[in-house]
């Protein structure tokens, strides 16, 4: 899961272009909103996006889950790799 989080890490940084801010510092379970990292409601959405860009997985916006599922980049790692279609196996 580590190499899952790190990618999702520099996501964070590139996609909200957090300038101030390195992957290193942004902790596998902080928070990513409010207390946290302090991302807000754009954030989300922007955020969403470049997840369902880098890894085809979609967000409704009304799923009571997201809140859960964006906490931390832990949880938002263990979400993606639940959501992934397993491999095709070689023939």
């Amino acid at each position: 899961m580590t190499a899952l989080e790190d990618e999702l890490r520099c996501l964070i940084v590139d996609a909200l272009m957090l300038e101030d801010l390195s992957p290193a510092d942004i902790g596998s379970d902080d928070p990513l909103f409010v207390d946290g990292l302090g991302l807000d409601s754009i954030d989300a959405l922007e955020l969403a996006m470049a997840v369902e860009r880098r890894f085809g997985i979609r967000f409704a916006s009304d799923d009571s889950k997201n809140r859960s599922i964006f906490h931390s980049v832990r949880s938002l790692a263990e979400h993606i790799a639940q959501s992934r279609p397993a491999p095709a196996e070689a023939l």
